[in-house]
């Protein structure tokens, strides 16, 4: 997309993140500054609190069984699950953040401690992102850990992006309870 000489390899501008990508300098100031100031903000954090409370129950064939219906619903006139995610109070608060981040995110996604969606600024094609890198990157890695990967093609937003995605952690406890994945217009940032 660019030339790889005005690329700044991100361990280098913030330490411990995990990386696929090397990053233009102002994407990673804005990781390392917009992004970080609320993506743990109270409101992710509750939300991803209540729904692992709710999903605490559940198994790989529950999670499995719920991905398939999310898929199925994708581009359905009646899709209760995707309308779950989509209309409750933190993707309104996503929503915001897109439109604040005048044309540089494409899209936001909170996750519980499953992979499983709990709010969406917009449709995803998958509700389980536990098998992905940007969940597995950082849930597992601990507090405070960001995983920025390549920049391709998105099949959701038809977008070049580059999603970073953040570990969503209690405060009380200094455990990690989800995750967050902003896509970001890499046009914006070159």
């Amino acid at each position: 997309m660019t030339s790889r000489s005005i690329l700044l390899p991100l361990t280098l501008l913030v330490g411990g993140m995990s990386h696929a990508a090397e990053v233009p300098p102002a994407m990673a100031d804005y990781i390392s500054g917009d992004l970080s100031s609320w993506v743990n903000a109270p409101r992710i954090v509750a939300a991803v609190q209540d729904q692992n409370r709710r999903h605490a129950h559940f198994d790989t064939a529950k999670v499995t069984e719920l991905d398939n219906a999310w898929r199925g619903q994708v581009g359905a006139a009646d899709a209760p699950l995707i309308d779950s995610v989509l209309q409750n109070d933190l993707s309104d608060f996503l929503r915001e953040q897109v439109s604040l981040g005048q044309g540089r995110i494409t899209e936001v996604f909170v996750m519980d401690s499953h992979g499983l969606n709990v709010a969406a600024s917009g449709v995803t094609s998958d509700y389980w992102q536990g098998d992905e890198p940007k969940f597995q990157k950082t849930f597992n890695k601990g507090a405070g850990a960001i995983f920025i990967d390549e920049i391709a093609l998105d099949e959701s937003t038809q977008t070049y992006q580059g999603q970073v995605s953040f570990s969503i952690t209690d405060p009380a406890s200094g455990d990690v309870i989800g995750a967050v994945t902003v896509g970001l217009d890499a046009s914006a940032f070159y």
